[in-house]
């Protein structure tokens, strides 16, 4: 097989490749996409349900001692002990600790200095009455009607904040609390998420870039086997149909120039004809059979066929071609049983008369050509061993090819088919067709045929069944 590798082959590698990066480059772009979704809205989430815990501690512990609208009691002042009035100095100057709070109440401020929290006591105006926790700077003082809000100070830092309505005891209202706390690390893990998938994009493409161009390799390699196997065959066909076209041309042009038409001699140019013809006819017919089966268009007959029958049948009538060729051909059948296997008959009798055939063809004078039967794993192995000259390791690859032969010096003047069609037929019946050989020692085809059953029958149904006597093809 010659290495060939025309340009369409690379531009449409180019183009596979191209496509595959493509394709997984916006599957990866839509997935990283998504996660980056799906983890902001998940960490979204978790940070309102523990800003709306904590806001609901301190509304739940602030609310029951709020006596008047828009002014805190001292009782509500001993709750927070680190509550900063409005105006006062020491609004500038607000701890970060907890301070000497009592256990019961410690708790409730725990929440409020962890995570940079801030509180803000409003009254009904919108007027700011008390703060607490840690206080950003030249953050905007809002009252809105949401429940939520998202603030920037003047850094550009991003705070989270939850505002609740705050009642006295006798459910009037009292003012607002805002709660809220900064968004710095939230936003920090975004950012870092970010830079993965932006630093990991590129090299998530390059990895894909590379693989594409190698599952374009991959998938491009059975389209150019078949190209190139498309332009062999082309080439073997045209040599093969050259020589019996060329002899009919000639033998013709011979005939009509002498005028040998009322000769003797006339006689012996038509047999030429004639064999010619049919080889250039055997060659279509072998080439129309093995597209037939390529496309799985051949109907196959689907009955018992016995493989006993049809090693005895074959090794008795081409016993006259190999005492032609000077050559012994003996059956070996190892087997106590009838084996049979589901197929047609007269295929597999083409395959196992091209086996023996070939054999004997490619055998010397005084040499042997076995046929062997055994069974195996319900299955026929079917092995024709013979002391021919063998085939070298570098063509056993090629000789179930089509028009390829093995020592062409020894051509019987064979289309090359033989062992094509018989790999076709051994495949149609699930079954498989190796080779093992040796040069100067001989060459072992062993044929693997799945069993329908194995048993033993009389001798009628042995002759009603499997009958390969007649060649049918």
């Amino acid at each position: 097989m010659f290495d060939y590798k025309p340009a369409r082959f690379y531009n449409t590698r180019w183009q596979l490749a191209s496509w595959y990066a493509g394709v997984m480059g916006l599957i990866l772009s839509l997935s990283g996409a998504a996660v980056y979704k799906a983890l902001d809205h998940a960490n979204w989430v978790s940070l309102e349900r523990e800003l709306e815990s904590v806001a609901g501690t301190l509304h739940d512990s602030l609310e029951p001692d709020l006596k008047q609208p828009g002014r805190l009691n001292p009782d509500a002042q001993q709750l927070l002990p680190e509550l900063c009035i409005a105006g006062a100095r020491c609004l500038d100057q607000i701890p970060y600790g907890l301070g000497k709070l009592p256990p019961t109440k410690r708790h409730i401020l725990g929440a409020i200095h962890q995570g940079n929290y801030y509180m803000r006591l409003l009254d009904g105006s919108g007027r700011l009455i008390a703060v607490a926790g840690h206080q950003p700077d030249e953050l905007p003082q809002t009252l809105g009607k949401t429940l939520w809000q998202t603030l920037k100070d003047g850094e550009g830092n991003r705070y989270h904040q939850i505002t609740l309505q705050l009642h006295t005891q006798d459910y009037h209202p009292w003012g607002y609390m805002q709660v809220g706390r900064s968004l710095k690390d939230f936003d920090n893990e975004l950012a870092t998420l970010r830079l993965v998938l932006l630093l990991g994009l590129p090299l998530a493409m390059l990895l894909v870039g590379v693989s594409s161009w190698w599952l374009a390799e991959l998938a491009i390699q059975p389209i150019r086997q078949s190209y190139q196997l498309l332009q062999q065959f082309t080439a073997d066909s045209a040599h093969e149909l050259r020589t019996p076209t060329t002899v009919i041309q000639s033998t013709v042009e011979f005939i009509l120039k002498t005028n040998l038409l009322s000769s003797p001699s006339a006689l012996s140019s038509l047999n030429i004809l004639e064999r010619q013809s049919h080889r250039l006819s055997q060659v279509v017919k072998d080439l129309l059979l093995l597209n037939r089966m390529d496309r799985q268009d051949l109907p196959m007959q689907q009955q018992p066929c016995c493989i006993n029958n049809l090693i005895s049948d074959l090794v008795e009538e081409l016993e006259e071609v190999a005492i032609s060729a000077e050559v012994m051909l003996t059956s070996d059948i190892q087997v106590n049983k009838l084996l049979y296997v589901i197929g047609d008959s007269e295929q597999l009798y083409r395959l196992v008369s091209n086996l023996i055939v070939n054999a004997i063809q490619y055998t010397p004078a005084g040499g042997n050509v076995t046929a062997r039967l055994t069974v195996k794993d319900y299955h026929a192995l079917i092995e024709i061993q013979d002391t021919g000259i063998g085939i070298a390791p570098e063509e056993q690859k090629r000789i179930f090819d089509r028009f390829y032969r093995v020592n062409n010096s020894r051509s019987t003047g064979g289309s090359g088919l033989g062992l094509a069609i018989a790999a076709a037929i051994a495949i149609a019946h699930q079954g498989s067709l190796q080779v093992m050989s040796q040069l100067g020692r001989g060459t072992t085809f062993i044929l693997v045929l799945p069993l329908s059953h194995e048993v033993e029958i009389g001798e009628d149904m042995r002759n009603r069944v499997g009958d390969f006597r007649t060649p049918r093809l």
